[in-house]
């Protein structure tokens, strides 16, 4: 209703619209009204007066979850061009009554799962309205695009003097009538419910101020909170909602997370457009291309002055063709890709994500409510210096130093509790164990996670600790309990590493799985080397790690000589790779466990029942550990390429000897003998067999490196031996020769000491 139907001020928007936000506060300039009422949930009502607070800085989110299941909860997002935040500020600068007026969040949380419940089902699904009015009426005014016809009809549309602020808001609400009486309730039957409870918050208002109020709601909702309805019938459709205890708070939020379904199930594709239609009513296309110009100078872009000036021509034409009363969007990203992107997409790319989306992070006071856990973790963040970012960015941490290191344990700690604000990467600057590298990023969806983590603890360590010891309890394989062993070192969990040893000793002895404990022991061996990096004593883990290698050395030989198939042998190499490493990292002061490895790795690499597969890799490991002499490596490779050895047996035998990416191509660049002895028996395969055989060796040969193969590819052209000089006599090639030279080794033994930190 308006105020000259003597009703209150309906003021129906679009969420998120700079157009309907400058329009609302054109409205309520004109009108005056003594309260605002807004769509949103009444619990919200007592965090209102913190949108007045300094600390307050849209965009941001009013949170409701459950008090006892944190995971159902619903987001109410405001930024600083939606006209809910607009019309609340609005009224807060005039000391002005302001309420919300939606269904309470106490009746959507406690809806069955599955079930659409107004906005906070739109929240949890990404769910719209099945009748998508905006589309129905820009088809209706001949648009093929619904954003493209609401630009030119209200964001576009000016609203300074001699305009009428509410001649939009009452077309628009005419248009809605129309659709109401084809369409009900849209497909929707639950916004039924939310309209009365909205009806019935008015009649409050009415009750207190008469007529003079305003209301600010989607326009989907004015003409069902102008139909005349009965007190009884509202109360009828509120009776008996399912109900249950909620909390609210103010959460930031981020304009990328604004380009979803949110709260009010409603994204908007473009909120850094937008914030910038509404921040900059002059001249907005020119300032907005300058803008554009500077981000692509700073990626080292060539744009000047005059690419600017031709993409605002560019765009106005564009306008001026198409019909639209000033450029938007997509006649802007055109000119741009056009002009100063060279018609490439990929610079225009990068537009799109740092100005047409953006990475704006809100923020709330510190008065806000939160958990004991958010509170706690947001002093860890301010004494470490760890701000939260909406935009991606890398950490590199030298575990060395004391507060890298307390760096490293937050992020690992967040991430055992299923707070994902840091993802581990690979680090550019090298992959020794004092460095981490991490890829941080702030999603709203965040805040979420730390209120429910706040079930298992009033601080990070305490929850992260709690968390840990119940899934060592609930753990069920070898595998899960080792992995939490080496993310309990990581994140510095000490408390927690007693109820996981339990876990993992009592899982260890009862399984016989050689598969499974060889598949378990290389994430151990890594937990004692990151105990140590972080000076976490894990003597204790140590010894549990040994007994574990001392079963494998006993149970392996066995397991690969019982006829395997090609899968269970391909995959019982892999878990000889792990074990071998994990070996090198657990080796007693008197090298006992390696020798016992080294034995184990003989016996494989001599017997014919075991898998070509698995024998090659043996050989491969003992050669490489200098526990086989170049000399039996050559004669065990002359036997498994015999001709008595099948060609798929002997195929397998040089993938595991020279395949999987460990250096077997520069191996054999380097040592022609083995080289000769592979070449000599790839000639000799029959044809048949080598039809057989060519997808494995494809597969070994094609993982080595450019460079490598180019190499390999001229040794093979000129043949075995064609790089010695005859009979070993005269010089050997620059690199080369038969056996280690103890005098040029030594020469970089000092270096390679410093580096090791060796005494």
């Amino acid at each position: 209703m308006s105020p000259g139907a003597g009703g209150p001020l309906l003021l129906g928007v679009r969420h998120h619209g700079p157009g309907s936000a400058r329009a609302v506060r054109a409205a309520l300039d004109l009108a005056q009204p003594r309260a605002v009422l807004i769509e949103g949930p009444p619990e919200g009502d007592a965090l209102l007066g913190l949108a007045a607070e300094p600390g307050m800085r849209p965009p941001v989110a009013l949170l409701a979850h459950a008090a006892d299941d944190p995971a159902r909860a619903a987001f109410w997002p405001l930024a600083a061009f939606s006209p809910e935040w607009v019309a609340l500020r609005w009224a807060q600068a005039r000391d002005r009554p302001v309420r919300f007026i939606d269904l309470p969040a106490a009746h959507t949380l406690a809806a069955p799962e599955g079930e659409g419940q107004g906005e906070a089902a739109a929240a949890r699904d990404g769910g719209g309205l099945p009748v998508d009015p905006l589309a129905v009426l820009a088809e209706t005014a001949g648009y093929e695009d619904a954003e493209q016809w609401w630009e030119d009809v209200v964001e576009h549309r000016a609203t300074g003097a001699g305009r009428d602020p509410l001649a939009a808001f009452e077309a628009l609400a005419e248009a809605m009538a129309a659709l109401r009486e084809t369409h009900g309730d849209g497909g929707r039957p639950r916004d039924l419910v939310r309209e009365a409870h909205m009806r019935q918050r008015m009649r409050a208002a009415r009750r207190e101020f008469g007529d003079d109020y305003a209301v600010v709601c989607g326009a989907w909702h004015v003409p069902a909170l102008r139909a005349r309805t009965t007190v009884a019938a509202d109360r009828a459709l509120l009776t008996g909602l399912p109900r249950t205890k909620v909390e609210t708070t103010w959460v930031p939020w981020t304009h990328r997370r604004l380009a979803r379904a949110g709260g009010y199930g409603a994204g908007v594709a473009s909120p850094g457009w937008y914030a910038h239609l509404f921040a900059c009513r002059d001249r907005p296309v020119e300032r907005w291309l300058a803008e554009v110009a500077g981000l692509l100078r700073e990626e080292d872009r060539q744009v000047s002055p005059s690419h600017v000036i031709e993409a605002v021509r560019l765009a106005g034409t564009l306008a001026a063709v198409r019909g639209r009363p000033m450029a938007g969007l997509p006649e802007t990203l055109e000119a741009v890709r056009a002009v100063m992107c060279d018609g490439s997409d990929v610079p225009l790319a990068l537009v799109e994500d740092r100005l047409v989306v953006g990475d704006v992070l809100g923020e709330v006071p510190d008065a806000a409510p939160a958990v004991p856990l958010q509170r706690d973790l947001g002093r860890r963040q301010r004494s470490l210096r760890l701000k939260a970012e909406a935009r991606e960015r890398e950490l590199e941490l030298d575990l060395r130093k004391d507060t890298d290191a307390a760096k490293s344990r937050l992020l690992h700690r967040l991430r055992m509790l299923g707070v994902d604000w840091g993802v581990p990467t690979a680090s550019r600057g090298g992959t020794g164990t004092f460095r981490e590298t991490w890829r941080l990023r702030w999603e709203p969806e965040l805040s979420v996670r730390v209120a429910e983590a706040g079930i298992w603890g009033t601080t990070v360590p305490g929850a992260a600790t709690a968390r840990a010891e119940a899934e060592a309890a609930g753990a069920r394989e070898l595998g899960e309990v080792t992995a939490l062993a080496e993310r309990c070192l990581r994140a510095g969990l000490v408390r927690a590493l007693p109820a996981v040893l339990r876990a993992l000793a009592d899982l260890a002895a009862l399984d016989t799985d050689v598969a499974r404990l060889a598949g378990a022991l290389p994430a151990l061996a890594r937990s004692l080397r990151y105990g140590d990096v972080r000076g976490t004593d894990s003597a204790a883990l140590g010894t549990v790690a040994a007994g574990l290698a001392e079963r494998i050395c006993v149970a392996l030989p066995p397991a690969c000589a019982a006829g395997l198939d090609d899968d269970a042998a391909a995959e019982l190499r892999g878990h000889l790779d792990g074990v071998h490493g994990a070996v090198a990292l657990l080796a007693d002061a008197d090298g006992g466990l390696r020798e016992r490895w080294s034995a184990v790795l003989r016996k494989l690499a001599g017997r014919d029942s075991v898998p070509g597969l698995i024998r090659g890799r043996a050989v491969r490991l003992l050669l490489d550990d200098g526990r086989l002499p170049p000399e039996e490596t050559a004669r065990l490779m002359g036997l498994a390429l015999s001709p008595a050895a099948s060609p798929t047996d002997a195929a397998g035998w040089i993938e595991g000897f020279a395949g999987g990416g460990s250096g077997g191509g520069t191996l054999l660049v380097h040592d022609e003998r083995l080289l000769g002895l592979i070449d000599a028996w790839l000639v000799a395969v029959p044809e048949r067999a080598f039809v057989d055989v060519l997808p494995l060796l494809r597969r070994t040969f094609g993982a080595y490196e450019p460079g490598v193969k180019r190499t390999l590819g001229e040794l093979a052209r000129r043949g075995p031996g064609a790089r010695r000089t005859p009979s070993g006599a005269g010089p050997a090639p620059e690199g080369f020769a038969p056996d280690l030279d103890p005098a040029r080794a030594s020469a970089v033994a000092e270096v390679a000491r410093l580096l090791l930190g060796a005494p």
